[in-house]
């Protein structure tokens, strides 16, 4: 299927991009669930590589704290930049 600049359906900018801005809370969710996931699969990872829960458990809380705020701040950086956007 084809859009109406000629290119395929999958690579055109709305089905891409969605058909409009996202909100705020679908944002909040989608970023809380992707660290809940994050944070189950790292504790497994810690829990097989030491042996202890606690060990395991720990090192995946401070994994997703520093990972969440560093995307955070990778997110605003970019907020701030206009290259790559149709304004």
């Amino acid at each position: 299927m084809f859009n109406l600049s000629g290119g395929p359906y999958f690579l055109s900018h709305n089905n891409i991009m969605g058909d409009g801005m996202e909100t705020r809370r679908r944002s909040v969710v989608k970023a809380v669930l992707w660290n809940v996931m994050g944070l189950i699969i790292m504790s497994v990872v810690g829990l097989v590589a030491t042996g202890s829960a606690a060990i395991g458990g720990t090192l995946a809380v401070v994994n997703t704290a520093i990972g969440l705020t560093l995307y955070v701040v990778y997110e605003r950086v970019w907020a701030g930049i206009s290259w790559g956007r149709n304004v």
